[in-house]
């Protein structure tokens, strides 16, 4: 061990940089990326653009905003347009690839804002979504234009305008539909549309689609004819999404074509190259909804019968990419752990693995000979990118994270295979302390993801510095894939329908038996945490068991009822147990910790975002108060401003207290 190491620290966050997003040029010789760092000082994450070459080299900066992402290479490969939110409100930027030095200007200037820029075919369009409201898109449509302001002070005068005006509609908020707040944002009466703007100077949007529904990115028909999208087939629905459907529309009249069927849902179509094919992801619509695995299905252009090309394979389609001739299909799958990239021919045929290993691939690229660009998590480095060619060993083109390696102890993960009573094969993985000794025992943290539906592995990205923050501090980790979790095919997603406490109860804990008979864990000095339904099963296991001295419930479930009427997924929990909650309340209440909070003794820290509306904080505040009342060992943590995504995409100093008060409860109470 080099005395320059030390064991990694929770503060240690803000030192570790992600990449996103690669695009390959098309002469595939360059790669252009998003590169996210933390801004400690401001408490924010910054990205800007780079390119690394692919032939080798340094990696060149290319945009310094802080604010841009999705950059989008033009067919000569001379510009590329990116989304920048430099000035408030995120715009489309052209920035001269081929003119060293040059600077992007501004191509848009919707009001609301724009995002997913993509070129058309002869490079003179690009279509974009941009979001507008009923009467802004009458405004639109009559050809209406404020008028410049005449100095800075007269516009600065106009924006409070705005801003007031905005703000005054919505005070009082009137709310008539399911759902009306996502993310961390109540949902106003704007939704995404389809345009296309000229990229010539003082070119003007227009736009295509005019209807309440949001619209998934576009993409061009390989003629230029038409612009493909996605969108509900029932917009006015609860949890519109479901209903999706894949949409061609004439990119010059707007007129517009359902292309898919509705019982299923559809979504993120890709043309091919040849203009032959559209490829996209679906879901069959009945209760088993989320237990599912999403099929990569092709439909000729012109129309005929889906084909499914990954059924045999039983594994979810991810990101979606097309080989340059359109003879096959690239796409990414979660599968025993890690992440690979997978290649199949459009007549179908075998399966192919062509990006594999004990990673997680979060985005990729393909370019026109086969060479394949890749974001890679792997268990001893967060975030780089990959580049694989055609015929070759992949190696990594990006470095952003040496330094920081270089300085710190990274603690190696384990595999393990195991078995639940009935027999069900399980997969699971563990991590030693820093300073493990042969012969003595450690305490223990049991660490349960979410989802329910989610996968876990060695490299989880979103899991890399937690995890090894707790064997900074001295503990095994321990986490598994229960039932209910991806990867391991539709029946094992299937096995956890109606009954989410206790199956996954009896894989974890048969998981947690098989660790301990390893002999270097001590069983009096075990701790359990969990986020959403890693948080409901936390919540679960210490409300059945005792085995554990402490506890960390995060953003939890814990009474289905309650979260059935305030969840902005409001169709999950009747696809997850297959009824309403008037149909049968007894059995859902059964199903819910809260129901069994009355035995918690272990000593349980609850951390929630106080805008968190996937599971709001009065299922914290719920559990807080029946294990108070009865005298239990309780403390609750609410996290201003954040919501869902608070351990993943919060305000960095949000995420490191959030892990701080983790690691302190537990060495307060678990050890």
């Amino acid at each position: 061990m080099s005395e320059k190491k030390h064991p990694i620290t929770i503060e240690d966050l803000y030192r570790i940089a992600t990449v996103e997003d690669p695009r390959i040029s098309p002469d595939g010789q360059w790669i252009a990326y998003v590169h996210v760092t933390i801004d400690s000082v401001e408490n924010t994450y910054k990205r800007n653009l780079w390119l690394v070459p692919i032939s080798g080299g340094n990696p060149i900066q290319i945009t310094r905003s802080g604010k841009d992402s999705q950059p989008r290479w033009s067919p000569d490969g001379s510009w590329l347009a990116f989304v920048s939110g430099r000035d408030k409100k995120p715009q489309i930027y052209l920035l001269p690839v081929t003119a060293p030095g040059g600077e992007p200007h501004a191509l848009t200037s919707l009001a609301n804002g724009v995002s997913n820029p993509v070129w058309s075919p002869d490079g003179r369009q690009i279509a974009f979504l941009g979001k507008a409201n009923t009467d802004e898109r009458a405004k639109e449509a009559r050809g209406e234009e404020d008028p410049k302001p005449t100095d800075k002070f007269e516009a600065k005068q106009r924006t409070e305008r705005k801003e007031y005006e905005e703000s005054e509609r919505f005070d009082p908020r009137e709310v008539g539909r399911i759902p009306y707040r996502e993310g961390t944002s109540y949902l106003d009466d704007r939704y995404a549309q389809v345009y296309v703007i000229g990229t010539a100077e003082d070119s003007k949007p227009r736009r295509l689609t005019d209807v309440d529904a949001n619209h998934e990115p576009p993409q061009w028909s390989a003629d230029g004819q038409f612009i493909l999208t996605s969108r509900s087939l029932e917009p006015d629905d609860d949890q519109p999404t479901r209903h999706s459907a894949i949409f061609r529309i004439a990119a010059e009249t707007g007129d517009v074509q359902p292309l898919t069927e509705a019982q299923f849902t559809s979504a993120y179509p890709m043309p091919s190259p040849d203009g032959k094919w559209i490829a996209y992801l679906r879901i069959p619509r009945d209760e088993y909804y989320n237990e599912h695995i999403e099929r990569l299905t092709l439909i000729p252009t012109e129309g005929g019968e889906p084909r499914e090309l990954n059924i045999e394979l039983d594994r979810s389609a991810g990101v979606i990419r097309w080989a340059a001739d359109s003879s096959s299909v690239y796409f990414s799958a979660n599968g025993d752990g890690v992440t690979s990239i997978y290649h199949t021919s459009v007549s179908g045929g075998e399966i192919q693995a062509v990006v594999s290993g004990l990673h997680e691939i979060a985005s990729f690229d393909v370019a026109a000979d086969g060479g394949i660009a890749f974001t890679v998590a792997t268990s001893t480095n967060p975030s780089e990118l990959y580049w694989q060619p055609a015929s070759g060993e992949a190696r990594a083109v990006t470095s952003i994270n040496r330094d920081f390696l270089d300085s710190v102890i990274v603690q190696d993960t384990y595999e393990v295979h195991y078995t639940a009573p009935d027999g069900q094969p399980l997969q699971g993985w563990y991590m030693l302390p820093v300073g493990y000794e042969e012969g003595k025992t450690y305490p223990l943290i049991l660490n349960i993801h979410g989802g329910p539906h989610a996968m876990w592995g060695a490299m989880t990205q979103s899991m890399w510095h937690e995890n090894q923050s707790y064997t900074a501090a001295g503990y095994v980790v321990f986490f598994c894939n229960p039932r209910g979790s991806d990867g391991y095919g539709e029946a094992f997603l299937k096995a956890l329908h109606a009954n989410w406490g206790d199956v996954a109860y009896t894989d974890i804990m048969a998981g947690l038996d098989f660790m301990i008979e390893k002999g270097f864990i001590d069983s009096d000095r075990m701790s359990v945490t969990g986020g959403s339904y890693g948080g409901y099963m936390t919540a679960w296991i210490v409300g059945h068991t005792d085995r554990f001295k402490a506890a960390a419930s995060q953003r939890g479930v814990y009474n289905l009822l309650g979260f059935f009427g305030t969840t902005d997924i409001p169709l999950f929990l009747g696809d997850e147990f297959g009824l309403l909650p008037w149909d049968d309340p007894m059995k859902l209440w059964e199903h819910s910790p809260l129901a069994y909070a009355h035995k918690i003794t272990t000593p349980l820290l609850i951390i929630h975002s106080e805008n968190d509306f996937r599971v709001p904080i009065s299922e914290g505040e719920q559990l807080f108060a029946y294990v108070k009342r009865n005298g239990g060992t309780v403390k609750l943590v609410r996290f201003p401003r954040d919501g869902h995504e608070l351990s993943r995409s919060g305000e960095p100093k949000h995420r490191v207290r959030r892990l701080q008060y983790i690691v302190d409860w537990f060495e307060k109470y678990g050890k």
